[in-house]
């Protein structure tokens, strides 16, 4: 199945369902905040295992207390597509089982 670039609108309303999330008009990002830093780097391995099972990977960044994910997809150009979307879904779905705000 070929991937293809959601236009910024299809963007925009896909990330209403999924709070926090927002777009710069190339990525789309979510910065997450925990109590500690041992919850924030087991977010970090579980993003990891969810981009493996997608074959899709972002761009994680470790703070102390906070993970931050960005993506897009580079075979399309750096546009945002359905398949970030669905990453960022799936990262959003285990969230607050790491007790991410």
């Amino acid at each position: 199945m070929a991937v293809e670039p959601l236009s910024q609108q299809d963007v925009e309303e896909r990330l209403r369902e999924l709070p926090g999330w927002t777009t710069d008009g190339v990525r789309i990002n979510r910065t997450y905040r925990f109590d500690g830093h041992f919850q924030a780097a087991a977010m970090v391995i579980h993003i990891a295992q969810i981009q493996e099972e997608l074959d899709h990977h972002s761009d994680v960044t470790l703070g102390y207390n906070t993970v931050s994910v960005s993506v897009n997809t580079h075979s399309v150009g750096g546009k945002v597509t359905g398949l970030d979307v669905e990453l960022a879904r799936r990262i959003e779905a285990v969230a607050s089982g790491h007790g991410a705000r």
